[in-house]
């Protein structure tokens, strides 16, 4: 379970709050104006930013005191975060080792992890030669070798087409419940809330609220969703 407990963070003078939990294995979509916090909120769980009061949980384990890379988090960002000099098999294995001779089990867990998203075949690939899709692909595929119960996207497919982002949120969402992961997915649609999400969290006014069911939502929205769908 996700907790987050009398949290306070923010840059500036800006604040966002948030006390709730979220269910193990939970998808919840974070929707909300731009500049609202959505953003602040994933960087709160992951370590990136401290927060000025409260707590981060994971099963009860306070995250708070601890560095993005100890915590139980892979993240997904905008800009796919790939290295262009590296192949898409390298980028991969960043999830294991920094070196890039591999040992033959490294490299079968990273022709594995390809395959699940559909890339087998296409590791000696540098991000330049694949499509947007196919990077976003690459990035999953690193974040998921990670093994990490919580998972993040700051709206990684941001930049594709409809049908192609409707792909890859499809893959997300079927690869996590494999995996039984946690996922707070920022997104500014709200068709991509419906499309995969358990739970929507709805970020306004400097609060990021308790996850709600996603269609009870959407049929009953409170006034901040009202005045962001118009």
């Amino acid at each position: 379970m996700l907790e987050l407990e009398a949290l306070s963070a923010g840059h500036g003078d800006f604040r966002l709050t948030a006390d709730w939990t979220l269910a193990p294995g939970r998808i919840a979509a974070v929707l909300g104006p731009s500049g609202g916090g959505k953003s602040t909120l994933l960087d709160v769980v992951a370590g990136f930013l401290a927060p000025e009061a409260g707590r981060v949980l994971w099963q009860g384990r306070d995250l708070t005191p601890l560095a993005p890379g100890a915590r139980p988090v892979a993240m997904l960002f905008q800009d796919n975060n790939l290295f262009p000099h590296l192949t898409a098999a390298e980028n991969v294995a960043l999830a294991l080792t920094p070196k890039r001779r591999l040992t033959p089990e490294q490299r079968e867990r990273v022709e594995a992890a390809l395959d699940r998203v559909g890339l087998s075949g296409f590791g000696a690939r540098r991000p330049a030669q694949l499509s947007g899709g196919q990077q976003g692909r690459v990035a999953l595929a690193r974040a998921l070798l990670q093994r990490k119960p919580l998972l993040l996207l700051d709206e990684p497919f941001s930049a594709l087409g409809p049908a192609q982002r409707g792909e890859m949120l499809d893959l997300v969402a079927e690869l996590a419940r494999a995996e039984g992961a946690t996922v707070l997915m920022v997104t500014h649609a709200p068709e991509d809330a419906r499309r995969v999400a358990d739970a929507v969290v709805l970020v306004a006014e400097g609060r990021a609220a308790a996850p709600a069911p996603t269609e009870a939502l959407f049929a009953n929205p409170p006034p901040a969703l009202r005045a962001y769908l118009g």
